[in-house]
């Protein structure tokens, strides 16, 4: 799986103009699910976006995560995030999981972060033709891919 976290003031996502959902202060992350995702992914990441500490402390530090904040998370399914554009200009999305396979992990995902944030978390709707608003808080932006754990 991989993820595009992002630290924000806010972020929304509307649905044919409509809020859908919202969030303060927290994170706004984008998933990009691929057959090949497992427990130890959803739970790896999980805790990755829960403790990562990128929100400042007193002394202005970036030393405290989501969790110590109390801070939101606003969870996005993004099959583009497995893009490959390895060959012409056209991106193959053959690595993205089907429906029927990351509707699953998708719900698997948000429960397990609720259960390591210790409390609800937003969401987008899956499959949906969602538009996303954010302030990037920083700007912070980190990917992290489970396959590839650096």
């Amino acid at each position: 799986m991989k993820v595009v976290i992002q630290r924000v003031s806010e972020a929304s996502i509307s649905i044919d103009g409509t809020i859908f959902s919202s969030i303060g202060r927290g994170l706004l992350v984008l998933a990009g699910i691929e057959d090949a995702d497992t427990e130890e992914d959803i739970s790896w990441l999980s805790q990755k976006i829960t403790q990562l500490r990128i929100f400042d402390d007193t002394d202005g530090v970036m030393n405290r995560s989501v969790k110590d904040i109390n801070g939101a998370v606003l969870l996005v399914s993004q099959f583009t995030l497995q893009a490959s554009t390895k060959k012409g200009n056209r991106p193959s999305y053959i690595k993205a999981s089907k429906p029927d396979i990351a509707l699953p992990v998708y719900e698997k995902m948000i429960c397990r972060l609720e259960e390591d944030l210790g409390k609800k978390i937003s969401t987008g709707m899956f499959g949906a033709d969602m538009k996303v608003q954010l302030i990037n808080d920083g700007p912070v932006t980190i990917i992290i891919d489970s396959k590839n754990k650096e």
